[in-house]
């Protein structure tokens, strides 16, 4: 429980500090989100009476405080361009985001843990050279590069979806989930390829070692010695990789939402952006930066499970 309360602890204050950046970048940005909201009518005494209505005037700690307490308390402000609470527009497209970067990393995990290990168990091998040339043609590929591609051949030559014709989980889940898996695909490629490689290194690094003797010396099998203690020791650095590749599809789904047209929080974040709507920027990002920080939290505690030998070292 110390363990996992340590970390809790480094959790809420780097979402602390995230936030304060986030809230200090935006308040340092040149360009007055006032501005825009009033258009052609902004008219000097007109700007200078709404930044005082919002408390745009106020300084920056208070500004800062102000918004902090009450994101604390569920109300994320509202929105400059739309002038609809921000935590309505983030619920409603959140759930497209998550599907999205579950649905990839589940695909990683399918494709790299079966890959991995008979790639290790059949090193030198043919199959294990031409997987090793596929991992670095994935590896090469940008995401949203992979999507433009999974675009053109399974959308254009073999019709396995329609380009652009997303549908809602509210109309049709089935739909999206079918639609939802060719992203979720551009998504994972890259991922899968680094999965595959690492899960293969880790498990003839320990193929070599002395325990691995020992345990066929009393007379173990094969299949028992790698499952039972080659596997349970390689997948430990996999593990860590494999929080990381989930919070980088997080941030990564922002783009390919983009490439497949996917009303996620992607399009919002970036439709934001370009209009200066601070409140939905900055929840956007922390919304964000809480669910990376989560899944790190999480693999952590999963890692000490694994090896509780972490946590005691740690206390060292």
């Amino acid at each position: 429980m110390k363990y996992i309360g340590k970390k809790v602890i480094m959790m809420a204050a780097t979402l602390f500090a995230v936030s304060f950046l986030v809230f200090l970048s935006f308040f340092v940005m040149s360009g007055d989100p006032v501005t825009s909201m009033l258009g052609t009518q902004a008219t000097p005494e007109k700007v200078e009476a709404l930044r005082e209505e919002m408390g745009l005037n106020d300084p920056f700690l208070t500004q800062y405080f102000r918004w902090a307490g009450s994101f604390l308390k569920g109300d994320m402000g509202i929105s400059y361009s739309y002038r609809i609470p921000v935590e309505s527009m983030i619920v409603d497209k959140l759930p497209v985001t998550l599907v999205l970067t579950g649905i990839a990393f589940l695909l990683m995990i399918v494709l790299a843990v079966p890959l991995g290990i008979y790639t290790a168990k059949h090193e030198g091998g043919i199959a294990d050279r031409v997987i090793y040339v596929i991992n670095q043609i994935m590896m090469a590929i940008p995401p949203f590069f992979a999507g433009i591609l999974i675009t053109f051949l399974f959308g254009r030559i073999f019709r396995l979806f329609t380009p652009g014709g997303y549908v809602s989980y509210k109309d049709d889940f089935v739909q999206f989930i079918g639609y939802m898996f060719f992203p979720a695909l551009a998504i994972a490629l890259p991922k899968t390829a680094m999965a595959v490689k690492l899960l293969r290194s880790s498990v003839i690094g320990e193929v070599k070692k002395d325990y691995v003797r020992t345990a066929f010396s009393r007379g173990n099998r094969s299949n028992q010695v790698f499952y039972n203690h080659i596997l349970k020791n390689a997948v430990i650095p996999v593990v860590t990789f494999w929080g990381m590749a989930l919070a980088d599809m997080v941030a990564g789904s922002i783009i390919i939402e983009q490439v497949f047209s996917i009303p996620g929080l992607g399009r919002i974040l970036l439709t934001s952006i370009s209009n200066r709507d601070y409140p939905v920027v900055e929840a956007i990002i922390v919304c964000i930066a809480f669910i990376v920080v989560f899944i790190n939290l999480v693999v952590d505690i999963i890692y000490q499970l694994i090896d509780p030998r972490i946590s005691t070292q740690e206390r060292v």
